[in-house]
């Protein structure tokens, strides 16, 4: 049976989830986080991706990406996963011991302004909500971390919103986010729909 086809459209905006194999850690180490940055910041050399947000966490990562022609989105993460997964099991001395990932990443479009708020507010804040800090910018491995206090080079990486920042954003996205809103997220992720 064949895989179904990806969407793939420029000019939308995409959630992109990939989780490890057995839920098991991916970043153990802050060395893990920057090697995994720093193939993303490579990749954009090879597939110019607009990436909006993300956040790193210790068996999966979320990215919220904005490609600009049909079919970049795949290019883009098969460059990243790839590599990342050669380094992951050269550096682990893991070459042929499985998958990295759980399998193919998720990729849900994202259909209006208001739910691109409301999902970079779920990525950004997914560390506080994990209580791996106890504020979302205060997590290294996010972007609203990066915005903040990261050095031009990590800013780079980032590109501007498609819509305005809300006002008191930082207060915003560390109130919590409502049962109902992130339970939506949660679905859309399960199903694989938008």
């Amino acid at each position: 049976m064949s895989r179904v086809r990806r969407v793939d459209v420029g000019g939308m905006v995409y959630h992109v989830l990939n989780r490890a194999n057995f839920r098991s850690r991916l970043f153990r180490t802050p060395a893990h986080y920057q090697a995994f940055l720093a193939i993303v910041g490579e990749s954009l050399t090879f597939v110019p991706m607009r990436i909006l947000a993300y956040c790193l966490m210790p068996n999966h990562g979320h990215l919220v990406l904005y490609p600009r022609a049909d079919g970049d989105l795949g290019k883009f993460l098969q460059r990243v996963t790839m590599t990342h997964t050669q380094r992951y099991h050269a550096n682990t001395r893991t070459v042929g011991y499985g998958h990295v990932y759980q399998g193919r990443y998720k990729s849900l479009r994202v259909e209006s302004d208001r739910h691109f708020l409301a999902l970079v507010r779920y990525v950004e804040r997914n560390a506080k909500r994990a209580g791996l800090v106890p504020k979302a910018e205060d997590w290294p491995w996010s972007s609203v971390h990066v915005r903040l206090y990261g050095s031009a080079r990590e800013r780079k990486m980032l590109r501007a919103w498609p819509v305005p920042e809300p006002p008191d954003y930082l207060k915003w996205l560390n109130h919590s986010q409502g049962k109902e809103e992130s339970e939506k997220i949660r679905q859309a992720i399960q199903r694989s729909r938008p």
